[in-house]
């Protein structure tokens, strides 16, 4: 059997294109490490090789075509906008099997990389006392809360995995808490030293905003002592875990449950933007409900905690 992976990237529109290249730098090493692969890149958005046409071009020769999301939360393009890519290629070829694995999501292998990022800053900031060094994870931030929701999940780990008293998340845009707000909330709160892991696996315009909002919130606290972690794509444990994807891809099983999904028509006439369905008779996979979305400052959260922690000991 002729099999090509197809990895997506979402697409970066910094004016240089450099957040793309390195994703063509990723495919390129991930070649170099799977060399019986056949290995090809397309792009969800800002660039020149798009996912109908990158999937056009991995159908030709292919008897199956393995599609590997390389990004790390599921939100609007995970789960309608390749599906319904999908379900075009299929029409056209139909003697080529399209099998559809899940984006990298919250795994203990990037959270591995987070507590990596987290232990480098702190040796940056001279190993101080954790109780007095806020944490942020600083996520891309999306309309669909079951995104952001992954990002919290992430923060809330890395928070039980360490002993520093507030992990916080917060968002590049659309969604709120914005790192200014959280920034300025550790700091009423006593942290005297805080450190920025943006949830990032490769460059772009928004890394070069966060580059420009530590300058300034830099200014701003000239008492404060800030470290900032690096995005992390070509980390080892990201090889590891689209590997893996791929595998249980090859063998048939983790497959990406939305695929295929009726949610999708559902999402068009307004009855389920996020993906909120009853699967039906036959329909093996689970999903978590989705809730409609509002302004995640605003949105409930447990006793005696804020909704934009990750966590917060007392």
């Amino acid at each position: 059997m002729k099999e090509t992976i197809l990895l997506v990237g979402h697409g970066s529109r910094d004016p240089g294109g450099e957040g793309n290249r390195e994703v063509e730098l990723f495919a390129q090493l991930w070649r170099e490490r799977q060399p019986d692969w056949d290995i090809q890149v397309c792009f969800i958005e800002f660039a020149d090789l798009l996912v109908a046409e990158g999937l056009t071009q991995a159908a030709r020769d292919a008897n199956r075509v393995i599609v590997v999301p390389l990004i790390l939360n599921a939100a609007g393009h995970v789960k309608m906008e390749l599906p319904e890519h999908l379900q075009a290629a299929r029409a056209v070829f139909p003697e080529t099997a399209f099998v559809y694995v899940p984006h990298l999501g919250a795994e203990d292998t990037i959270l591995n990389v987070l507590k990596r990022r987290l232990g480098q800053a702190m040796d940056e900031l001279d190993r101080p006392d954790p109780q007095t060094t806020g944490v942020i994870l600083l996520g891309r931030g999306s309309s669909d809360p079951m995104a952001n929701g992954e990002v919290a999940k992430m923060a809330r780990w890395l928070f039980e995995a360490s002993d520093h008293d507030m992990v916080d998340i917060a968002f590049t845009g659309v969604a709120y808490p914005r790192l200014e707000r959280v920034v300025q909330r550790q700091a009423l709160l006593g942290m005297t030293q805080i450190i920025v892991l943006p949830y990032y696996l490769f460059t772009g315009s928004l890394m070069d905003r966060i580059k420009r909002q530590m300058a300034h919130l830099r200014q701003q606290y000239p008492r404060l002592r800030f470290a900032q972690g690096a995005y992390f794509g070509f980390e080892d444990e990201i090889f590891d875990l689209l590997e893996q994807r791929v595998r249980e891809g090859q063998a048939g099983t983790g497959l990406m449950p939305c695929d295929g999904c009726k949610y999708r028509e559902l999402a068009r006439d307004g009855s389920g933007v996020h993906h909120h369905h009853d699967p039906a008779p036959g329909h093996g996979h689970h999903h978590e409900p989705h809730h409609h979305h509002q302004d995640l400052r605003h949105q409930g959260h447990p006793p005696g905690g804020h909704p934009s922690h990750g966590g917060e000991r007392h």
